[in-house]
Order: C-alpha cells, then structure tokens, then sequence
C-alpha cells in the first residue's frame, strides 16, 4: 500500500468510516506485532501492546500530519509503547552480548549460508536474531526486513541516522560471530572453499 492509499483510508477514518481503519490495521498488524515481540520478548505482551497501538493509533489519527509515512508514524508508536509496557511492568530489555577471540571472513559466512537449502537459512537466521538484543532486533527488522531508510528508523526510535549506520555496522559483525559459534569452523571452511 503506498503512502497515497493509506492517505486516502486515514481521511476516511477520519470523515467516519471507522472500517477504513480496520484497513490500516490488517495492513500494519504483523510488522506492529513484530516490533512489539522485539522489544517485549513474549507473544502475550506483544500482543497486548499492538492492541494499544492501533487504540492509540485510531485515537490520534487526527495529529498525523503526514510528514513521514504512516508506516513510520505508527512504528514508533508500537516501538515507544513496547518500552512504556517493559517500564509499567519493571521489566528491562533483554540484552545479549558475544564475545569472540577471534575474527572470521563475513565473506565466508554468506558464502556458507548460500550453500545451505533456504529452510536452513532461515532457521539459522531466525535462530541467530534472537540472540540480538531486542533494539538490535528491531533495527535490523525494520531496515533489512521492512527495507526502511536510515532517516525512516531515525524517526521512528528516535535515534540519528549516523548512529543508526553505526549500530547496523555492530550488528552485523555481532550476527557473524553468532553464525560463527553456530557453525563448525569445518562446515565454514569446506563451504567456503567451494
């Protein structure tokens, strides 16, 4: 859905038309789901702060201005609400750290991962994102999974761009070496040699 059509159900939401924003919802629901189970870890908690969102969302449709897009808009709104839930209910982002004695060729690890059948990778992938940290989780769901632009998240976690490149830099060498303990240095070798 482009940024024209949401436009278009958001002023009819607004006009009345309470089922143009169900619209809105059935189109934004997974990705809200998915920044809310980042930040919050549990499906339950996530799924009660999407719910929030999209009262809130609905609550505050008039204050969009469409300035960003709505996707954007409403992003932040779950990313924010996640961390309001965490801190109503003293909890804390889970955090995760990888320490490594030594480097491994990120060239190697694509060159293994492409060798691998596609329901491998992906349960490599899947299985090594969630050792990342819940806001490294939703940075790198938000700009390689729903391919927004740095400026895009910038708005949304309220973070500048120039650190969002940085995090992103730390991230991948952090998901290398996440991969790299995954995988025998053998499996890396043979694969990369082919």
């Amino acid at each position: 859905m482009s940024n024209h059509q949401d436009q278009y159900y958001i002023d009819k939401t607004l006009r009345g038309d309470a089922q143009s924003f169900s619209i809105l919802i059935d189109r934004y629901k997974h990705m809200v789901f998915t920044v809310a189970f980042k930040v919050t870890s549990t499906r339950e908690n996530a799924e009660e702060v999407a719910q929030d969102t999209f009262v809130k969302a609905y609550h505050s449709l008039a204050t969009f201005k469409g300035e960003s897009k709505f996707s954007t808009w409403i992003y932040k709104i779950a990313y924010y609400g996640a961390l309001d839930y965490l801190k109503k209910n003293n909890r804390r982002i889970k955090t995760s750290t990888i320490t490594s004695d030594h480097d491994i060729n990120i060239s190697e690890l694509t060159s293994v991962l492409d060798q691998f059948e596609l329901r491998d990778r992906k349960k490599i992938i899947k299985e090594s994102l969630e050792q990342l940290g819940a806001e490294e989780s939703v940075l790198v769901t938000l700009h390689y999974f729903k391919e927004l632009s740095l400026q895009e998240i910038s708005e949304i976690m309220n973070i500048p761009a120039n650190t969002i490149k940085v995090r992103l830099f730390r991230i991948r060498k952090k998901l290398a070496d996440i991969l790299e303990n995954k995988l025998t240095p053998e499996t890396i070798k043979s694969y990369g040699r082919k």
